[in-house]
């Protein structure tokens, strides 16, 4: 409470952390859409290509080496859950197989934009209330 005996509601500021994930092309709008539902506002993907040689692939029957690389922003509250549920999906869809990591955020400069990617509607007095 503060000195007029009214609680200010403040909390701490989400924590931030982004998710990189490495899928098959083919699948990189799925899985987009999947971790956008864990309420992620920010997501890149980028085309990438695996690095095995030519010879291991051949050996293993992999002729497809396109891949994508999604990074997401995502709150650290949500991650468990979102991990969890991408691990489900890498073991059972078919060619659905694919790595994820996350990595903290340190700092964000900027309120707003700080805002925007942990999806906290309301700002008080430079604090979050969801």
């Amino acid at each position: 409470m503060n000195s007029k005996g009214s609680d200010t509601n403040n909390k701490a500021p989400i924590k931030l952390e982004l998710l990189i994930t490495i899928v098959e092309k083919n699948k990189s709008e799925f899985y987009a859409d999947l971790i956008q539902s864990y309420e992620v506002n920010f997501q890149l993907t980028m085309p990438a290509r695996g690095t095995a040689k030519a010879d291991i692939l051949d050996y293993l029957g992999v002729a497809d080496t396109d891949k994508a690389v999604i990074f997401s922003v995502v709150r650290s509250d949500k991650l468990d859950d979102l991990t969890y549920m991408l691990g489900q999906k890498f073991r059972k869809i078919r060619g659905g197989k694919g790595v994820a990591v996350s990595v903290p955020f340190s700092s964000i400069i900027g309120t707003s934009v700080y805002a925007f990617l942990c999806n906290a509607t309301n700002t008080v007095n430079g604090g979050f209330a969801k």
